[in-house]
């Protein structure tokens, strides 16, 4: 599949004609992958830009003879000679829109105008090359994304870690606020009937580890899995829910009433936290410090967390990179199972399974 490029490109002159340099950025998917500059003698603004232009498309044509590219100068010159809606009446001027046109196929390039002040990147190279009087160019190499692919076909073995939302509580159809507070509610019968059938499940897993939040209805939850599996409960509070301090065992509407100006801006921003409760940002770093701990603990083992559903989104967010913003696009059901397996090495991520509930139904 051919490439497609972004090429930027500027030129001067000090003095139109004068000494001129010329600018060029080769960007592809928003990463820059070469810088081109080069001081070109006495010269008009015209011929630098132009000279500007065929550097770039050279560079993409070495790199992609069937790359598509985006070509964006703050010359309307340039710009209109080049896409044909101008003629070009100066014979120097229809050389050098030919070499442009012969440095890369014209059909696999598009021509757009932008303002200078976008261009400041290539206007700053070509400024480099008039004040040093010379040229040279910058190659980026392409920075490593995808490190996956590999690994799924390397001999290490990773630490899967099998995260378990406990099961309902009373408080829990009503989403009520329930975090780490004081209510530490119990799982209602159909949350200890839930507990029961994920148990049954973690059992085929056959995990090595069972860990779990101290909190009341992740002990349930964590004791029937420890009875079909025969491991015993290791409590940890780092896996323990957020804490919505005094919001907890309120609803929303409850919280909107009482607490409407603390609610508006908890709902804002990531680092603000109930009074006498805990922030976004707070249980985040706790999350990934967890994660971490995991992997450096049980390095290739199968470890069962019984958790929060707070916890288990920024678990999920954490794997797969998102910015912090992206757990207010997840849920969790109660009674579910996410899976993430990390590899020792280097903590390489992987989401392997989300809110699995297939077990309930």
């Amino acid at each position: 599949m051919a490439r497609a490029f972004t090429l930027t490109a500027d030129g001067g002159s000090r003095g139109n004609p004068g000494p001129a340099g010329y600018g060029a950025v080769v960007s592809e998917e928003g990463k820059i992958v070469a810088e081109l500059y080069d001081y070109i003698g006495v010269a008009t603004n015209n011929v630098a830009e132009y000279q500007g232009l065929i550097a770039g498309l050279t560079h993409i044509h070495s790199l992609d003879s069937e790359a598509t590219v985006e070509v964006q100068m703050d010359s309307k010159l340039v710009v209109e000679q080049m896409s044909g809606r101008w003629q070009i009446k100066h014979a120097n001027m229809r050389e050098l829109a030919a070499q442009a046109r012969a440095a890369h196929t014209p059909s696999l390039v598009k021509y757009s105008w932008i303002p200078r002040d976008l261009n400041s990147h290539a206007d700053r190279l070509a400024n480099k090359a008039l004040d040093n009087e010379s040229g040279g160019s910058e190659t980026h190499a392409p920075v490593q994304i995808n490190y996956l692919t590999d690994r799924l076909r390397s001999d290490e073995v990773p630490t899967t870690i099998y995260l378990i939302r406990h099961g309902d509580t009373p408080m829990t159809p009503e989403r009520r606020f329930s975090g780490a507070g004081k209510n530490d509610p119990a799982l209602s019968d159909d949350g200890l009937s839930q507990a029961a059938a994920v148990a049954t499940v973690i059992e085929e897993i056959k995990p090595d580890v069972l860990i779990a939040s101290p909190l009341k209805r992740a002990q349930q939850t964590a004791q029937a899995i420890a009875q079909s599996t025969h491991l015993q409960v290791i409590d940890d509070e780092i896996w323990t829910e957020l804490s919505f301090g005094h919001w907890d065992g309120l609803t929303n509407q409850e919280v909107r009433e009482k607490f409407g100006e603390e609610y508006e801006a908890w709902l804002s921003s990531t680092a603000v936290a109930p009074k006498d409760g805990e922030s976004h940002n707070s249980i985040a770093a706790r999350v990934e410090a967890g994660l971490s701990h995991l992997v450096d603990t049980y390095p290739g083992k199968k470890v069962v967390v019984v958790t929060h559903n707070m916890v288990i989104r920024h678990a999920i967010r954490i794997t797969v990179g998102a910015p912090i913003e992206g757990v207010f696009h997840i849920d969790i059901t109660p009674a579910s199972i996410t899976s993430m397996t990390i590899w020792p090495s280097d903590g390489l991520r992987c989401l392997r399974m989300v809110s699995n509930d297939a077990h309930l139904s």
